[in-house]
């Protein structure tokens, strides 16, 4: 064993076990800790970005949508993005007055068009996940297939207890 591998193979199977419910919640208080500085540094790189590509963090987001889930109607992406319908029709609307996105009749329900990614749409948001993977590509840390997965793990069940959550104006 390494100087730092002390641990006994009980301490080890501890770590694996779920942790008890008030350890659980001051811990994700940790993870909570972490995200919000990330996330508002991220955004703020992203916008760093707009004076490039020309697009907003929101329409952004409204684009990289479209591109993975295909054309959707605007409450549709509301919900997916736990967005107000109101904030997601703003950047549609930018997005349209830059011909990246266009409406097209939809044939479930005619008062709800489907939004749709125009070629100029996908080549702005391409250039953008481009340029957003060259920075994440700086990340150090050594960090492992396992720690990553573990990460997703843990945001996906935070997001779960929290989707309930109303997100209109």
């Amino acid at each position: 064993m390494g100087v730092n591998d002390t641990a006994s193979p009980a301490a080890a199977d501890d770590r694996d076990a779920p942790l008890p419910p008030d350890e659980l919640g001051r811990r994700l208080a940790e993870v909570f800790d972490l995200v919000g500085p990330l996330y508002r540094r991220a955004l703020r790189k992203v916008e760093q970005g707009e004076t490039v590509e020309g697009a907003s963090v929101g329409v952004r987001s409204v684009l990289d949508l479209l591109r993975k889930k295909g054309d959707m109607t605007v409450p549709q992406m509301g919900r997916v993005m736990a967005l107000s319908r109101q904030f997601v029709q703003r950047m549609v609307n930018d997005a349209a007055a830059q011909g990246w996105v266009e409406s097209i009749p939809n044939p479930a329900h005619q008062r709800s068009s489907l939004i749709r990614l125009t070629e100029p749409g996908r080549a702005l948001v391409t250039a953008v996940l481009d340029r957003e993977h060259t920075l994440n590509r700086q990340v150090g840390g050594g960090l492992t297939d396992a720690e990553v997965r573990g990460c997703v793990r843990v945001l996906t069940e935070m997001l779960r207890t929290f989707e309930h959550v109303d997100v209109e104006e």
